[in-house]
């Protein structure tokens, strides 16, 4: 990805929604040229020269310190995940020749069996884990159940990880179906993910893949990637309107793997003595009778196949 553009774009995306008012400045003169603050106003807030600013905001973030950084975070007044992001940035402009090459060269990341146990232990809570791009790599039976539209989604791809943000875009009738009113949002966020993401990893092959097919396939998806917008997921509550056991109002935590940079742990559950616990019990009795038979046949076929001649 284009650093330098990338940089510029979100500097200016950001200030251009803050206007004078907002950033506790007077107005002065009533035709302006700008929607949010001009160049020479946002300097002023940071406490540097507009040349060193514009140079900024052209995308130059080589040799900047973290002292302008922050302050330049504050005149902008960025969130929690725009301040990370642009520090990411700051970091990917300025990593050694070496860092982008080993980016480039990083293969695709899969659970450790030890954390596959871990998914696995979990019975009553649907659990997946997932990488920045959004691929699935790992996920418990109630997991796999929860996410069962996705799977079944022909835009899933077997034999590779599955990935939400495919499903969003590329199987747009599915994802209406299994969000709801909320999948817009869904979808924005899924976007915003992906954005910090590139940041973080902006010379990752399959980032710059998967960005690239879904904005020749996916004009909404065009559309949102343009915003430059970034989101940090943590922590709240989705809706999911499962075809097999209905509407799941489940609250989810994002736990980080230290021990595997990249990848977070997604745990779902459910209010006790709610309607969704009783629909997360329905899915695990559904999963027990059908998921696990479907796998039981599909790993028994591959046993049967003639193993070809060397």
């Amino acid at each position: 990805m284009d650093l330098k553009a990338e940089t510029s774009e979100f500097l200016a995306s950001r200030r251009a929604r803050i206007t004078p008012d907002k950033a506790g400045l007077p107005a002065y003169g009533g035709n302006r040229r700008v929607p949010g603050l001009r160049r020479e106003e946002v300097a002023m807030l940071a406490g540097v020269s507009v040349d060193y600013y514009t140079r900024l905001e052209r995308g130059n973030l080589r040799g900047v310190s973290e002292s302008v950084l922050e302050a330049l975070a504050d005149a902008l007044q960025l969130d929690e995940a725009e301040r990370a992001h642009l520090f990411d940035l700051a970091r990917s402009v300025n990593a050694s020749g070496a860092a982008r090459s080993r980016a480039r060269r990083a293969t695709r990341a899969t659970v450790r069996p030890v954390v596959q146990r871990i998914l696995d232990s979990m019975t009553s809570a649907p659990a997946v884990v997932r990488n920045g791009r959004l691929d699935v790599l790992g996920t418990n039976l109630l997991g796999r159940a929860l996410y069962s539209p996705m799977y079944d989604s022909p835009e899933y791809i077997g034999k590779r990880p599955l990935n939400t943000a495919r499903f969003h875009f590329l199987d747009p009738t599915a994802s209406q179906s299994f969000w709801g009113d909320r999948a817009a949002k869904i979808a924005h966020d899924a976007v915003a993910i992906l954005r910090s993401e590139a940041g973080r990893n902006p010379h990752d092959r399959d980032l710059i893949e998967l960005v690239g097919e879904l904005s020749t396939r996916s004009e909404e998806f065009r559309r949102m990637w343009a915003s430059h917008d970034v989101h940090l997921h943590r922590t709240g509550t989705k809706v999911f309107h499962h075809p097999v056991v209905g509407r799941l109002e489940l609250d989810f935590e994002a736990l980080e793997l230290p021990s595997d940079p990249g990848l977070q742990l997604n745990v779902y559950t459910a209010v006790p003595g709610s309607p969704s616990e009783e629909g997360l019990t329905l899915l695990a009795t559904w999963a027990a009778t059908t998921l696990v038979p479907r796998e039981s046949e599909r790993d028994s076929a591959q046993a049967a196949e003639p193993r070809k001649a060397n």
